[in-house]
């Protein structure tokens, strides 16, 4: 079995947190064509507010998640910061008692962010938000888990599932938020919420992997 340890693992969200700085730039640029192009600059401030009070502090997965999600839910503007907030809260919440994460863990951990992140938004696949990115992300994961294959191989599959998802925004009209009020004229430009989603659970799941060991 694979698994890694939540209590040394806050560091993975300093990863995530220095990737979405990292593509602030390219996040407003998507959102500016069809968005008010704060997209970028409003999350590289609340991923950069969190990664200052975690940095230098070791800290349990858990127990930085619930920073993170503290932050973007009460520091930044938007309709990003809550959605986030509460995604990473409610992953915080799930694994605030597992001393090991295995794929299982790791999956409820997925599913409870994602029904944080739908209890306060009616979006769905195909609505081009960052459920087009999360959705696919999590059903390739537990898919891969579901027909045996490794921890290690199902977070490859997660990460390819975002990436799939983040891609098919192109050739969708918005149905949710700013960009669904220009119609077919939102079609043809990436969602900038699937960008991000897509760059958040790609760094999660790398992280992860890195820190993966065999167990008996």
């Amino acid at each position: 079995m694979q698994q890694f340890s939540n209590s040394d693992s806050g560091d993975i969200v300093l990863a995530i947190a220095q990737r979405i700085v990292e593509n602030r730039v390219h996040l407003s640029d998507i959102d500016g064509l069809i968005g008010d192009g704060d997209h970028g600059v409003n999350m590289a401030k609340g991923f950069g507010i969190a990664a200052e009070r975690l940095r230098g502090k070791a800290r349990p997965l858990s127990a930085s998640l619930t920073v993170l999600g503290d932050v973007l839910m009460t520091e930044i503007g938007g309709s990003m910061g809550p959605l986030y907030g509460v995604m990473f809260s409610g992953f915080a919440e799930s694994l605030n008692d597992v001393v090991e994460i295995d794929a299982a863990a790791f999956e409820r951990m997925l599913r409870t962010g994602l029904a944080e992140v739908q209890s306060i938004g009616d979006a769905k696949v195909g609505d081009k938000t960052l459920i087009d990115s999360y959705a696919p992300a999590l059903e390739a994961f537990s898919a891969a888990t579901a027909k045996g294959d490794g921890f290690a191989t199902a977070l490859d599959a997660l990460i390819a599932g975002a990436e799939k998802g983040r891609d098919s925004t192109i050739e969708l009209v918005a149905k949710i938020g700013r960009a669904s009020r220009l119609g077919e004229r939102s079609r043809g430009v990436l969602d900038p919420g699937a960008a991000s989603c897509a760059i958040i659970l790609r760094s999660l799941a790398e992280g992860a992997k890195a820190k993966l060991r065999v167990v008996p």
